[in-house]
């Protein structure tokens, strides 16, 4: 078929990818602007750019679609059978969402009608849902209410994290959007029950409330590693990374963050926790004996809270 491929982040180079080595002629590929990105703030063209420049194919980044007649008539010369999108970032106008003959079919990660919106992985993790997965729905002007196509779930356990569970529904989207392309699928229309939504995340959101069960805590921190991170912080106000944990199973009796012992115990609101990677300001991600070694966190001291870690 001729495709339009639309997306930015890695979660959709496998789908480019795949489709592209399965012989379908993409015309062009949308993806977000080259943006500051790092420590030194250099301009950085996105992964999907970079993917689909290593295979030769035409690029675009229009900084918006908003009132962009030009683009739409752009779009629509392309004479496109489908467009797929996956993570592009820009609202498609309806005058977009139409113009390919078969419209534009999103993948999306998560098992639909829940988890609608931004952040669909980590709230997965967040809620403690037992499963994911990706639905490949056919686009409307609605927030992901179209017509599912295809879905294939994974489960979440008390290891999966953000980044595991990414790269799980990526290779899976590739799979299924291959699957739709190559034998079409009835519309199914999404249930009006069961329904949520999946917020933008903040850095804020990254703040432990060491008041919550280790559990929440656990999964706060599988959920939001990488990005945009887990923190708490010393009585002097410094703010420490949190890369990893583990439930150690003890109900201490001590307030909620008291470190417990030598090895980084926590006492939250129900149960404890140990943190497992741990990173101060100007620092790497280190595992917790490294980060003892240059830091002494005594048993006894308290967690609290401090304002939002920088970049």
């Amino acid at each position: 078929m001729r495709l339009v491929f639309m997306g930015t982040p890695d979660f959709a180079v496998p789908a480019l990818r795949a489709l592209h080595a399965h012989g379908h002629d993409i015309a062009a590929v949308y993806s977000q602007p080259p943006r500051p990105a790092g420590r030194g703030k250099a301009v950085r063209p996105s992964p999907v750019q970079r993917a689909a420049e290593e295979l030769g194919l035409e690029v675009r980044h229009p900084v918006s679609l908003r009132a962009n007649q030009a683009e739409w008539d752009s779009f629509a010369a392309l004479q496109a059978d489908a467009a797929i999108v996956a993570a592009y970032g820009l609202i498609l106008p309806p005058a977009m969402l139409t113009a390919p003959r078969l419209g534009c079919l999103n993948i999306h990660a998560s098992l639909l009608p829940r988890w609608r919106g931004a952040s669909p992985i980590q709230s997965a993790i967040l809620a403690g849902d037992t499963k994911s997965g990706v639905t490949i729905m056919q686009m409307e002007a609605g927030l992901d209410t179209g017509p599912m196509l295809r879905a294939d779930s994974v489960p979440i356990t008390a290891a999966t994290t953000a980044s595991t569970l990414h790269d799980q529904l990526a290779l899976m989207g590739a799979e299924l959007v291959l699957h739709v392309m190559a034998e079409g699928a009835a519309p199914q229309t999404q249930p009006e029950e069961g329904v949520t939504y999946a917020p933008r995340l903040t850095r804020e959101d990254g703040r432990i409330n060491w008041q919550e069960s280790a559990t929440a805590i656990d999964r706060r921190i599988r959920a939001l590693t990488p990005w945009p991170g887990t923190f708490t912080t010393l009585p002097d106000g410094t703010v420490i990374k949190i890369g990893a944990a583990a439930l150690s199973g003890d109900q201490p009796h001590a307030p909620p963050g008291t470190i417990l012992d030598d090895r980084l115990s926590i006492a939250c609101g129900e149960g404890s926790i140990r943190l497992l990677a741990l990173q101060r300001p100007g620092r790497g991600m280190m595992q917790a004996d490294a980060f003892l070694r240059g830091q002494t966190l005594p048993a006894g001291l308290r967690l609290g809270e401090a304002t939002t870690p920088n970049d």
